[in-house]
């Protein structure tokens, strides 16, 4: 046997081992938390290292707690999914809608300084959230913004939009010049042009930005506990969590249970949208 595939089938061993390893340590806390979730206070108490449970002692009651209104003496997650939902997809809405044409600006026309404006983007989270915070709230407080969902929308676009900028600036500049100037050939505008030949071409790009800009906006607890904090009905998820994980009297099983309601639909949405992800749409856009 040659040393050469020698090399390659040792190898190919290793890579299915660093897989095995990395996949292991990546779902096997979500699995923890996730067996957690269904499993009764008291076998926890007893028996807290099991990595499983059985199927006569499932259980799906904190599930219950977690979603029933606080009226009923739940949670309120429910009411929390939505404010999240609320405030991440107006986010990402808001966020790509002023990121699309910055970033075609950025990536296609010249203009002073257009060398240096991706520094100054990521210049941006140079500054540490929290030296933003207290200025924020006291702004937002003067305009009347503290406790409200959109003021809250207005931090959070502020923060994404120049990673969003500098991650679809550097997509469009891979689609050829040559299939714009065939647009205007055609007698397309600039507008028509970026409209129905760059954001068909420039999905994938654009939907790794949205999922980016979902996931901070629906995680985000700093400035949600900053501005909602006083404002029980307009809580997202991440500050309920914090208020089970504060809770004395609140089971671990019933925090678990939150943390899988708040993990799952980021999961969701992954795998909805790995298609587009990881197609190549400018593939052989130059040669047609």
């Amino acid at each position: 046997m040659s040393r050469a595939r020698t090399e390659q089938r040792i190898f190919g061993v290793l890579r299915w081992i660093v897989i095995a390893f990395l996949a292991i340590i990546t779902l096997f806390p979500f699995y923890y938390m996730l067996v957690l979730s269904v499993k009764p206070i008291d076998r926890l108490l007893l028996d807290p290292g099991r990595i499983w449970v059985d199927l006569s002692e499932l259980t799906f009651s904190t599930y219950q707690d977690v979603l029933r209104s606080v009226d009923e003496g739940g949670q309120g997650f429910v009411r929390m999914l939505g404010n999240s939902a609320l405030v991440a997809l107006a986010t990402v809405a808001l966020t790509l809608l002023a990121s699309v044409p910055g970033a075609y600006a950025v990536s296609r026309m010249r203009f002073f300084g257009g060398r240096q404006v991706s520094a100054v983007f990521l210049a941006v989270y140079l500054f540490p959230a929290t030296l933003l915070a207290v200025p924020l709230f006291v702004m937002f407080a003067r305009m009347g913004l503290q406790g409200s969902l959109f003021g809250l929308v207005v931090v959070y676009i502020a923060q994404t939009v120049p990673v969003s900028i500098y991650m679809l600036k550097n997509y469009f500049a891979t689609i050829p010049r040559s299939v714009e100037e065939a647009a205007a050939l055609d007698g397309c505008s600039r507008l028509q042009t970026v409209r129905r030949i760059v954001l068909p071409l420039a999905a994938p790009s654009l939907m790794a930005t949205g999922l980016y800009v979902f996931m901070i906006a629906w995680n985000e607890f700093l400035f949600a506990l900053l501005f909602l904090a006083a404002v029980p009905d307009s809580w997202t998820v991440s500050l309920g969590l914090q208020q089970l994980a504060n809770g004395i009297e609140v089971p671990k099983t019933v925090l678990m249970a939150g943390s899988v309601v708040l993990t799952i639909p980021v999961v969701l949405l992954f795998y909805a949208a790995e298609r587009l992800l990881t197609e190549g749409l400018t593939s052989g856009a130059d040669k047609s």
